[in-house]
């Protein structure tokens, strides 16, 4: 059946709307769906909280596991993916010189849990310098393995990069470490609904995702899946009544909150793979082959070389900005003024200064071809200036 996609999403008719990946949007009857359950827990918070919320939490979970690969055992409920992956790190305990592996595509935020983690432990953080542009899978696992020593007690690796838009190869990266004597923790923030997961196959040690962004659930949906032999001594960041009765005990009760973006997870799944015949598997095949044509039509405007191959691109896609030309907006205003120039023309995209400065392109179901033509000309003028 057919849509008009956009009409599907609150978001302003107004403003040309690239930047899905940042922090998604929800579609209306999404957010009615949440409604109702904020005025179910308004009218009877004891009821809502104490007596009937565990339950609806397993439900949640059971629904939604298949959707990840996983065995709702090993699957928690957390506000983003940041969280899930500082629950891991604040939870093991660090030696002074152990190292942690890292990559220089790591999400800032996730770098700073590193080094708060590593200024109170003596934790080494190891940076495997991975390039972009890049050619092949080999520049990026070749560094990570190289970086492997003796002391490496576990490395945390994006399934999805935030800045350069790189779909990691992480099945082989968790593999080629476990046989090093390596565990993993992957921040997999973009892959939920972008790329297909299997985590109980992946058999990383933890893999925290969220649901809020290609999902399309409301902010405060993710996820962390624990395998089976990492729950002991794993805790939420917020101790509670559950502590000490097992991993989901622990981290389903943190203190007084609204769950409605948990319990809101398996309704957008139901929600949004119903909007294609061919369900997710037809929305992430749409979404990747629209960034591929937006990321073409960028590359091709401005006679940029390929950053990286296809086969590392999803629902979003980065390209490095050509030289300005002197006194031009993108060489006289930095990355966020830059995106505020944007935006004052109607267009919101995501620009970032890397070392090279990167424009990141989103595709989502509500977005076409002709937007990231809109965004072209802009980028044309601002590269250009008078």
């Amino acid at each position: 059946m057919a849509h008009n996609f956009p009409s599907l999403w609150r978001l302003d008719p107004t403003v040309t709307f690239l930047n899905h990946g940042s922090f998604g949007a929800c579609p209306a009857a999404v957010l009615d769906a949440q409604a109702a359950l904020r005025e179910e827990l308004e009218r009877e918070p004891v009821d809502f909280l104490a007596v009937h919320l565990p339950a609806r939490i397993n439900a949640a979970r059971e629904e939604f596991a298949p959707f990840l690969g996983a065995d709702p055992q090993d699957l928690v409920f957390v506000p983003n993916a940041t969280s899930g992956v500082n629950a891991v790190l604040r939870s093991l305990r660090f030696n002074p010189g152990d190292e942690l592996l890292l990559t220089s595509h790591t999400y800032a935020a996730c770098k700073k849990t590193v080094d708060f983690i590593a200024s109170r432990t003596g934790l080494k953080a190891v940076v495997a310098p991975i390039p972009f542009p890049l050619r092949s899978e080999a520049e990026i696992v070749d560094p990570i393995l190289g970086c492997v020593t003796s002391r490496t007690r576990l490395a945390l690796l994006d399934h999805v990069t935030s800045p350069t838009a790189l779909v990691m190869p992480v099945a082989r990266l968790v593999e080629e470490l476990c046989a090093r004597g390596v565990e993993t923790l992957v921040d997999g923030a973009h892959a939920p609904g972008m790329v297909p997961l299997a985590l109980a196959k992946l058999g990383a040690a933890y893999y925290t995702g969220n649901a809020h962004k290609w999902l399309c659930a409301p902010k405060g949906a993710a996820f962390l899946h624990v395998r089976r032999d990492r729950h002991e001594d794993l805790h939420p960041l917020t101790i509670s009544h559950g502590y000490s009765q097992g991993l989901r005990a622990e981290f389903d009760w943190t203190g007084t909150w609204d769950p409605s973006p948990w319990l809101c997870i398996p309704e957008v799944v139901r929600y949004m793979g119903g909007l294609l015949p061919g369900g997710w598997t037809e929305i992430m095949a749409t979404n990747r082959a629209l960034a591929l044509r937006a990321r073409e039509l960028l590359l091709s405007a401005f006679d940029i070389p390929s950053p990286a191959p296809e086969l590392m691109i999803g629902s979003i896609a980065s390209i490095p900005l050509p030289k300005p030309a002197p006194g031009s907006p993108a060489a006289r205003l930095d990355s966020d003024g830059l995106a505020a120039w944007f935006r004052e023309r109607g267009v919101r995209t995501w620009l970032y200064p890397y070392p090279v400065p990167l424009l990141r392109v989103s595709a989502q179901l509500y977005n076409n071809i002709e937007q990231y033509r809109q965004l072209a000309g802009l980028l044309d003028e601002a590269l250009r200036g008078d």
